[in-house]
């Protein structure tokens, strides 16, 4: 079978994946130095996507996730971190996770325990580590900054170890679990990382250059980890991408993974230390 053209031998349409980067770049880029808070709307909808993606993958599987009620605690906490701060998002959280139990028990017992553990893993992973972009957002001195260092480091990570990867790729990292993740893409994306963030830390927040090499370090390391989770949790559902909403790229989830995962560590290295 002859390979589409434009497509690379990893068998991502790169044109295409280029140009929606772009779009989304933009996008970012836009609601943040204009309306804040029409950034949160943007997060809002991104990880509300990305939500209803690993809903419907469940649900491939029969199990049982309450959509709405989901993303109407993921709305809350997004929102509540941006106006209210961590209490209101760990608070907020809690309460979600509580109404959920509550709401699935009125279902039946049969398979209480599959689906409501389900529930609560979509409600953290998206939806509770998303907020902290919120935190990040809601700095009064430096809020858009701070997150074009977490998400230009973080995208430079998929970058670097993308293009390393299919040019100097040998050893694989995790075959199992992604046999397309070699060392030398990993390699790739520590050094994208390091430095974008210590240049990005540099120049937007006017710290250190170690700084953001180290949080460059750091986000390698979860970002990578966040990958190979959904990496696990698409072997475990069956399923290729999560969805196919961003040409090029897959669903949301494919590109929200390492995001997510990389985005406490970054919430904590530039409160302590920028």
């Amino acid at each position: 079978m002859e390979p589409v053209a434009g497509s690379s031998r990893t068998g991502r349409n790169l044109p295409v994946a280029v140009a929606v980067g772009l779009a989304l770049a933009a996008v970012i880029i836009a609601s943040l130095y204009f309306v804040k808070v029409l950034f949160l709307a943007v997060v809002i909808a991104a990880v509300g996507i990305g939500v209803t993606e690993l809903v419907r993958s469940f649900e491939a599987r029969g199990i049982t996730v309450p959509l709405v009620p989901v993303l109407a605690g993921m709305t809350a906490m997004l929102t509540g971190a941006y106006w209210g701060g961590t209490a209101w998002l760990v608070g907020v959280f809690a309460m979600t996770v509580l109404v959920l139990m509550i709401w699935r028990m009125f279902q039946g017992t049969e398979n209480y325990v599959r689906d409501i553990t389900a529930t609560i893993l979509v409600v953290v992973y998206p939806s509770l580590l998303a907020g902290f972009v919120a935190l990040l957002l809601a700095d009064p001195d430096q809020g858009p900054d701070r997150v074009v260092v977490f998400i230009a480091t973080t995208a430079a990570s998929d970058i670097g170890g993308y293009f390393a990867g299919i040019s100097l790729g040998r050893h694989k990292m995790a075959p199992v679990i992604s046999p397309k993740k070699t060392w030398e893409g990993f390699a790739g994306s520590a050094l994208a990382c390091m430095a974008v963030g210590g240049w990005l830390v540099a120049w937007l927040l006017e710290d250190d250059i170690w700084k953001g090499v180290l949080i460059g370090a750091v986000v390698v390391v979860f970002a990578t980890l966040g990958d190979l989770v959904e990496s696990v949790i698409k072997r475990d559902l069956g399923v290729k991408d999560m969805g196919s909403v961003l040409p090029g790229h897959g669903g949301m989830m494919d590109r929200l993974d390492s995001m997510v995962a990389a985005l406490i560590p970054v919430w904590v290295l530039l409160t302590l230390l920028v």
